[in-house]
This record gives structure tokens, sequence and C-alpha cells, in this order.
């Protein structure tokens, strides 16, 4: 069987069961099973192979090409243990939920992300290198996300999955960082290149940060101090959710992969303080916390933080028995623990409760349920015969003979006996109490048995807690021999997975724990199981008067007042202060490199041209015109920018740089008649005449900063261009540009060559930048009204039927006198609708000529899009759009999914993304012609500038229509100012 096959098939589940009607309950648990099913048997087919010492490897070309990494899967024992975990137990969850949840959830929900989670918990497991492993562990975040707000009615469920998301979305951009530096030190991002790099690894002045940041993402994923606040929030999520993820899979990722890359991190004095205190930490403070829960999958999630930080604990013992006890542990605590959530929901399910104040007694009406809670129960406090027993003796084996200092040797063994005593009472409290003691009497709904198959989940897990400990080495034990080889290797330790070792000091420790356990529930009493007052201080143990969730929602909404100050602080309703300063800093930032030496070494010289300054003159002079003329005239204002812009367009072609020359052109007349389009709405200048020195004063002022700022922003970049241009052809870069542009990119116009292959994902991103814009100015003026200063002569009245905001005056124009040019415009309309097909086929000239000559997709997008524009000035909207379809959306549209289209092709050639080929196609008389999907790229970028032109000016010319004046003659209404 194909990894790939067992990776893709949770992800396709999702996709269909998303389509399911919602009343297919039945259907879309089948399929669910159904998909979890056959990931086990395809991975259990794997299993000769693996149990011989065997790595399978599947590698896809993915970025090999700019990071040499690709799309691997990679299964060892390790991987595959854990890999059966998340599909087994995910065929068990999904028979549990098919009973579990109401016919009135919305169950292709449910269903969709549960597999989605499935896929992205495998991508986990099965990732063979570091960036890929980073991809799946965030798409475990966002699809547990959406599984804790399932019920996104509730509040508590919302408040749950923001917190969960923030702090397992936060780790795992620490651990993004942690595996970029781990495979930069390493030289490769495979893993299996990473973990014969341990050495190397340890003794580079990077492993302390790196360790760091990758301890953040683990500690962050599994719940460990002080992160462990998301977990107990998280319950909010229907128990199903609970028993899958926060039991067996999601919070086991992150001890997965400090297990993963224990060879490589472990052994050194800073991954045994920073895992191992994590971990003891959080152990005591989960299983402390445990004992005083009053909701039934409260305990039951302290409990699990306590027992991952056991995990963790072993972890960060550097001791290869440690590794080993830990991963046994991992498989242990997932099946008590998730059978154990699976019997909560039945009570939950059943009572309409879970209160353990309310609870009491269930052992009469729900025998079957109790009994598979007790021995559930029993195995998380380590009962002998049963598997928790003996995870918890290696634990206690390990803790007696850690040596790292004298603390830790007596700390370790009594932290131990503690959280041992700590999981006896509050299993004995949680099944004392809700199962044994007199029957309750106020429970919302009488208690049953539920259905026969809600059951099966449960006892099967239970089945495996008895069989695995009574015969530990005929189960669970060739497996985790398997996982520990694949781990160590020829280091893994001799150890015996046996119920009698002997009286030794593990098994006095496990009686000392259990005896203590049994009497700490006594000292408790039944006064702990009392209703608590959450308001009261008084009445809570002294960790709980530390909040978690209060500090984590007080943290954010200081983060948001932050925020608010400093948006009032440098923000403002005026766009001059804005632009003022980002231009500012702007300056600011680009000024420091300036200011290193070197910069300023001229290695060409060109000797001054008068014709040149002359020119430089008249675009000086255009740009001090408009600065002048801004105040009084802006049309002549935009008219002299556009001439400084013209200036522009003759220094590069002065220079020769002809493709420079003609986008600039291009984009001077384009951007001149937007901006004349969107003039007329500005409001007028208005003098006002109180304090009239005082605001001329502040005009002044206001107007020398600016001209400053100007000033020194056209100085940088002037000292920029000069010394870049200065610099001679010695750069490494433009020299590999000019060298490669023919031989690599086929094409002898280099600029072309660089912006659709050489970076062209800088221009994908660039036209797509280009398309948002377009499609915000579009959907911001379908709601514009201008300004009351621009309707002169009539009240703004809401009328039936003419939307709001609508003045009394104002009457839509006549389509039929609107269709045809009158008066002075007849003859260059004429000529215009005569140039459209002309310019349609001069800017396919210059697409086509492109590669090899000045042109290319987006000057011939800006001249097909000029031409359209000449139409709409000349004939008027409503002519142009009654005889020319145009639909600008659709250019968009299709623009950017052939420029996708040419991006992934070379995906389908196992090509990195983006990489130009060549291919030909045979045309009858024409013969055969060479094409390349460069050409592709460079059509849909054509496509995105003309629809996206076409947008912004459409949206522009609708606004005419919108508030053509009525003659005065037939105004209903005297003209009074209105106000919008």
């Amino acid at each position: 069987m194909s990894l790939l096959l067992i990776l893709a098939l949770p992800f396709v589940g999702s996709i269909v069961a998303a389509l399911l009607p919602s009343n297919a309950r039945n259907l879309e648990a089948w399929l669910a099973g159904l998909v979890a099913l056959g990931c086990a048997v395809m991975l259990a087919s794997y299993y000769p192979a693996i149990s011989s010492g065997l790595v399978i490897k599947e590698v896809m070309p993915w970025i090999p090409a700019a990071m040499e990494i690709d799309f691997t899967l990679r299964i060892d024992g390790y991987a595959w243990l854990f890999a059966m975990l998340v599909s087994v137990m995910g065929a068990l969850v999904v028979l549990y939920a098919r009973y579990y949840m109401s016919p009135q959830d919305p169950v292709p929900r449910f269903f969709s992300f549960f597999q989605l989670f499935m896929g992205s918990m495998l991508g986990v497991v099965m990732s063979g290198n570091l960036v890929q492993l980073v991809v799946f562990w965030e798409l475990t975040s966002l699809s547990s996300f959406m599984l804790i707000a399932y019920w996104n009615h509730r509040l508590d469920a919302r408040r749950g999955a923001r917190m969960a998301f923030t702090i397992t979305g936060a780790g795992g951009l620490c651990l993004l960082a942690g595996m970029l530096m781990m495979g930069h030190i390493a030289g490769s991002y495979d893993i299996d290149d990473v973990l014969r790099s341990g050495e190397i690894i340890r003794n580079h002045p990077w492993y302390t940060a790196t360790l760091v940041l990758i301890a953040l993402g683990a500690l962050t994923k599994s719940a460990q101090f002080p992160f462990h606040i998301w977990l107990p929030n998280a319950m909010a999520a229907p128990t199903p959710v609970s028993a899958y993820l926060h039991s067996a899979t999601m919070v086991k990722a992150g001890v997965f992969l400090l297990a993963r890359f224990w060879p490589v991190l472990s052994g050194t004095e800073e991954w045994f303080w920073i895992i191992s205190s994590a971990g003891l930490i959080t152990l005591i403070l989960g299983s402390y916390a445990a004992i005083f829960q009053q909701d039934l999958k409260g305990v039951l999630a302290y409990s699990t933080i306590g027992h991952l930080g056991l995990i963790t604990l072993l972890l960060g013992m550097n001791s290869a028995l440690a590794l080993v006890a830990a991963v046994f542990h991992m498989m242990n605590h997932a099946t008590f623990k998730a059978s154990l959530f699976m019997a909560a929901g039945i009570v939950d399910h059943e009572t309409g409760t879970r209160d353990m104040s309310r609870l009491s007694g269930l052992r009469h009406a729900m025998p079957i349920t109790t009994t598979l809670a007790i021995v559930a129960a029993a195995s998380m406090a380590g009962v002998p015969l049963l598997n928790g027993f003996l995870s918890k003796e290696m634990f206690f084996a390990e803790a007696v003979v850690a040596d790292q200092d004298r603390f830790v040797e007596i700390v370790l063994p009594l932290a131990a006996v503690m959280a041992g005593a700590l999981a006896v009472a509050y299993s004995l409290r949680l099944v004392m109490t809700v199962f044994f003691g007199p029957p309750a009497t106020d429970l919302p709904q009488k208690p049953h048995e539920p259905p026969f198959w809600m059951l099966v989940p449960s006892g099967l897990l239970v089945l495996t807690c008895l069989v695995v400990g009574i015969f530990p080495r005929y189960t669970l034990g060739p497996l985790l021999q398997s996982a520990s080889l694949s781990l160590l290797g020829p280091n893994t330790p001799e150890y015996s997975l046996k119920i009698w070792h002997g009286f030794n000091m593990p098994l006095v420790m496990s009686l000392v724990a259990l005896a203590g356990g049994v009497l700490l529930w006594h000292l408790l009493g039944p006064s702990h199981n009392k209703p608590v007052d959450p308001d009261s201080v008084e009445q809570k143990p002294l960790i709980f008067r530390l909040n978690g969730r209060h500090t984590f929602e007080t943290l954010l909404e200081k983060l948001d007042a932050g925020a608010a100050y400093a948006m009032e602080w440098i923000a403002t309703t005026r766009l001059q202060r804005q632009m003022l300063l980002i231009v500012t800093v702007s300056i600011a930032v680009a000024a420091l490199p300036l200011m290193a030496p070197g910069w300023f070494d001229p290695q060409l010289s060109t000797p001054l041209n008068l014709f040149f300054l002359m020119l430089w003159v008249a675009g000086g002079a255009c740009a001090i015109g408009t600065a002048i003329q801004a105040k009084y005239h802006r049309p002549a204002a935009l008219a002299m920018s556009g001439g400084a812009g013209l200036t522009t367009a003759m220094t590069f072609a002065w220079f020769s740089a002809p493709d420079l020359a003609l986008t600039q052109l291009a984009v001077e007349v384009v951007t001149v008649v937007l901006i004349l389009l969107g003039l007329r709405w500005l409001p007028p200048r208005i003098r006002a005449e109180e304090n009239y020195v005082i605001d001329k004063f502040k005009a002044t002022a206001r107007r020398s900063r600016d001209l400053i700022v100007a000033i020194l922003g056209g100085l940088g970049m002037t000292a920029l261009s000069y010394a870049v241009m200065t610099r001679g052809f010695d750069n490494e870069i433009a020299r590999f540009f000019v060298e490669n542009a023919l031989p690599e990119g086929d094409g002898s116009n280099v600029v072309n060559v660089i912006l659709v292959d050489f970076r062209a994902f800088d221009t994908l991103g660039e036209v797509v930048v280009l398309g948002i814009v377009a499609l915000t100015v579009f959907a911001l003026l379908r709601r514009f009204r201008p300004p009351p200063e621009t309707i002169k002569d009539g009240p703004l009245r809401r009328q039936k039927g003419a939307g709001p905001n609508i003045p009394a005056d104002v009457e839509p124009p006549d389509p039929k006198a609107a269709l045809v040019p009158t008066g002075a415009f007849k003859v260059p309309a004429v000529l215009a609708r005569l140039l459209l097909p002309m310019a349609a086929l001069v800017s396919v000239f210059f697409l086509l000529r492109g590669h090899n000559l000045p042109g290319g997709g987006f000057i011939a997008g800006l001249i097909f899009a000029t031409a359209i524009i000449l139409q709409y000035v000349v004939g008027g909207v409503l002519w142009v759009e009654a005889r020319q379809n145009i639909k600008p959306q659709y250019w968009l549209a299709l623009g950017m999914l052939i420029a996708g289209a040419a991006a992934l092709a070379a995906w389908w050639m196992s090509r990195p993304f983006l990489a130009a080929f060549k291919f030909e196609v045979a045309l009858p008389l024409l013969g055969t012609i060479k094409l390349s999907t460069v050409l592709i790229f460079d059509i849909g970028v054509y496509m995105l500038v003309i629809g996206s032109t076409v947008l912004i000016l459409v949206a522009l010319a609708h606004q005419s229509l919108r508030f053509r004046r009525k003659p005065a003659a037939q105004r209903t209404e005297p003209a009074t100012e209105g106000a919008l």
C-alpha cells in the first residue's frame, strides 16, 4: 500500500463528509469509520517490514531547487506505532460518536473536521522532513480549533477554542523557527539526515536557542506548565473530541516530537533542566488540581495534564530506558484515558449532567458502564495487573536511579511517590463519588445504560488495559521493542516487561503510593465533593486562586488595550497624517544602510548632458507645479504630475531601459485618468472666516513640513540611485541574470526573463496584490456616496425603491439617450471605436514579443486597458456597457487561474513551483511551434492587469450615473443644503 494513499484518505473523507446531507448521520459515521479502519489496515500491512527494522519512505519533489526539500513520507517502528494509535483510536471514537452526537447537531461538519484532524495527525507522525512536519503540525492546531469550537453557540466552546489555538499556534511558530535552525545546523531538512547529526547539533552555538524553540512548540501542544491552561478549557468540546484529541492524539503530539528528536537533542544539562523541570511541575500540578474538580471531564482533563507531565519528565531524564518507559506510557495512557472519557460522556449523555456534586450511585442503573469505568480508573491509578501499573513501575525505577545531582536523587523519588498517591486519590474520588453511594434523586434525566454499540469502544479499550497488563510481553512488547529500536538503534537498553520483578524499591514505592492515595482520599472526606462557589476565593485550595483562564483573558484584554492606545497615538482619520508617518519612518529606515561606508564609491562616470539636464529641469518644474497647483486647481496639478511621470519614462529610455519606459508611460496614462475620475468626489478646500491668520499659519507650516519631507525623500532616492548606477557591473546577481537569461530562460529580454522566470514568484505576488486592490476599490465604491459638497443644490432624501441617501432631485439617466454620444464627441467617438481592435492587436503584439524585446504581460495589459478607458471617456458608461459586454471580474479571475495553472504545471512535471518548461505544439499550416509555460504565465498577468484596471474604472465611472442632476425646471423641491 502507498503511504501517500494512507495520508490522503482522511483528507478526501473530510471533503466528502462535508458534502453529505445533514440527515445522513449513519452514512457519515460509516464513511469516517471506514476511512479510519482503511488507514489501520493499510498500516498493518507494513508491520512485517517494520518489525524487521526497515524504514519505509516515499519521496516526491516539492521545492528541491530552492531549499532541497522534498515531500517525504517516512515510517519506522515508532511512527508506525503512533500511526496505528491515531487510526485505530479514530475508528473507535467514530463508533462512539455515532451514538453520542445528537441528530440535531451538524454531524457532517463534525465528521469532516474529525477526519481533517486525523489526516493532519498522520501527517505529523509520517512526515519525513522538518518543514513538512511543521505544516501538518499547524494543521492539527487549526482542525482542533474547529473541533473544540464545534458547539459554537456556547461561549465556553468559543473561548476554549481561541485559547487552545492561540497557545498551540504560538508554539507552532516557535517550532517552525527551531526546525529551520536545526535543519540549517544539520545541513539538511530530511529527518534521517537530522537524526544522524546529533553530535553536530549538540555542539553548535545555536543548540540552546534551537532546543528552547522546539521545546516551546512541544510543551505548548502537550499542555505542559505554564501552557497547561488551554487543556481544561478545551473540555467544552464534545466528549468524542476529548477522547480522541485530548487523551490519545493531539496532546501526544508534543511528547511524540520530544521522543522523535530525543537522539539529537538529549544528553545535555540544558535538555535535562528544561524538559524534566517542565514535566515535574506539570505532573504535580495536574495531579493535585484533579482532586478538587467538580466537573467529571475536569477531573480527567487535569489528570491528563499530570500524565503528560510524567511522560515529559521521563523524556527529560537523559536515560534511554526512561525513553522506552515514556513511549510505553504514551500507549497505556491513551487506552485507559480514552475509555474514561467515553465513560464520562456516557454518564453525561444518560444523566444530563457532569456535575460530581449531583452524581451518585450510578452503579445500580448503569452496571456495565460502572465496571468499565472502575477498571480504567484502576489502570490510571496504577493498580497491579493493569497496563498503567507497568509503566508506572518503570517510571519509579527510573526515578530511583536518576543521579543528575544530590538534589535530584532526593526530590525525584519523593515527587514520583507523591504523584502516584495523588493519582490514586483522584481515581478513587471519581469512582466512589459517581458510581457508589446512594442513588441520586435530582438528576435531569433518569440514568440507564446506553446503546450496546456505544459501550463497545470503551469495552475494547478496557480489555486492552487488562490484556496488556497481564500479558505485556506478548501483546505490546514486540511493538514497543520495534519503536525503541527505531529511536535508539544499537543503543536500545535491555528491559523486561513482566508483572513481577521481585520485591524491590519500585514495588515499595508503588505500595506506598497506593496506600497514601487511599489515605489521602479518606482524609479529604466527602467535604471536597460539595459544590464550590466560583466567586468565593476562601473555599478554593491555594493553587486555584491563580486562575489560568482569567490570566489569559486579562492578558488578551491588555494586549487589545495596548494596541488601541498605540493606534490612538499613531493613527488618525486624516490620510495626510498617516502618509506622513509612513513616509517619515520609511525614509529613516532607508537612510540607515546609506550611512555605512562604501556606498558612494563611483566606479563608473557619465559626462553631464545638457539635454538630459534640461529634461529634468522640466520634470522638476512639473513636480513643483503639482505641489503648488494642488491647493488651487487639482486637474492642473494632476496634469503636471503626469508631466513629471513622462519625464521619468524618458529617463528610463535615456538609460537604455525600454521596458521600464513603456511600463511607466502606460501606468501614467491609466493612473492620470483614474485619478481624474476620482478627483470630482473630493470635497473642495474651504477657507475658514474665523481665525484666518492662525489657520493660514498652520497651513503654511504643514505645507513647509511636507515640502521638507518630500525633499528628503527625493534626495534619498537620488543618492540611492546614484550609488547603484555608479557601482559597476561586478554584482554577482546582475551578472547571473545577464549570463543566464538566454541559455536558462530562453529569452534575450533580461528584464522580462527576470519577471516571469527567475523571480516569477515575486511577480505572482504583485499581480495578486493588484487584483486585491481592484476588488477592494470596487467593493468600497459600491456603497460610496459622494460628500454633500459635490452636489450643490439638492436635499438628500431616502426615497422608496431608490436606495439610501439618494438626492431628491436626482433621476436615473435615460438609457436610450445615453447610448449614442452627441455633440463634439461624435468624431472622436468613432475613432475611439476603431482604435479598440487595433489596440488589442498592439497589446497582443507586445505580449508575445515580451520575452525577447521590450514588452510583456504587464505592459500589454495596460495598453489594452488604456484603449478600454478611452471608450469610456468618449462614449460614456452606458454606451460602452450596452455594446461591449466587458466583465472585468471574469478577466481578473481567469487571469489568476491561468497564472496559477502555469505555476502549478511545474509540479505535474516534477519540477519546482513556477519553474518554466518548454513544449511543442503542431498546428496546421503553421507547423511546429515551440512554446513555454512562461507565455501562459504572462497571459495570466495580461488578463489580470486588464481586469483589475477596468474594474477600478467601472467602479469610478458608475458614480457619475448615480448622481446625474435633474434639470432645474423638473425639480419638485427647493434646492437646500443636505447632508449624507
